[in-house]
């Protein structure tokens, strides 16, 4: 009786272990989400000049500012990535097309990355926690990917 019930226990925690690591790419794709879907919608109301621009309590670099100062000149760039930012984050939050949510918004990463590595270091912490994410989603996903990632492909035939 004492070893079925040794095994029993050792099954129950086995099972609440396995109870708990199946949401974990449920917790991380709901971060994700929620942090470009919150950014996306924050930067369309910039745009819009629904809320003004907050200003930092001390001045940007001069090359921050300039790099910040020419996507929004561009008139098109900065609401294009923000646009992008909201529907990736409402695709990753409503759990649909996950595998192409994280594929367009790869680029979008790498340069917020790109951004703090050579302009603004301090503030690299965000940018890995996404990268995090990004990557562990996208190995979660793989399943989905590895069609994507075939050194040949066949064209389909109409």
């Amino acid at each position: 009786m004492t070893a079925h019930t040794a095994t029993r226990a050792g099954d129950t925690m086995t099972d609440k272990t396995r109870t708990f690591a199946r949401h974990i790419p449920t917790v991380a794709r709901v971060l994700m989400g929620l942090g470009f879907f919150a950014s996306g919608v924050f930067g369309l109301l910039l745009v819009l000049g629904v809320v003004a621009m907050p200003q930092p309590p001390t001045p940007p670099p001069e090359n921050t500012a300039a790099f910040m100062g020419g996507l929004m000149k561009s008139g098109y760039l900065f609401p294009l990535i923000k646009i992008t930012e909201t529907v990736v984050g409402a695709l990753l939050l409503s759990n649909r097309f996950v595998p192409l949510a994280l594929t367009i918004i790869a680029p979008v990463i790498v340069n917020i990355l790109a951004f703090h590595a050579f302009l603004a270091p301090s503030g690299i912490v965000p940018g890995l926690v996404l990268c995090a994410l990004e990557i562990y989603l996208a190995w979660a996903y793989r399943d989905a990917f590895r069609p994507m990632l075939a050194p040949r492909a066949k064209a389909s035939t109409p």
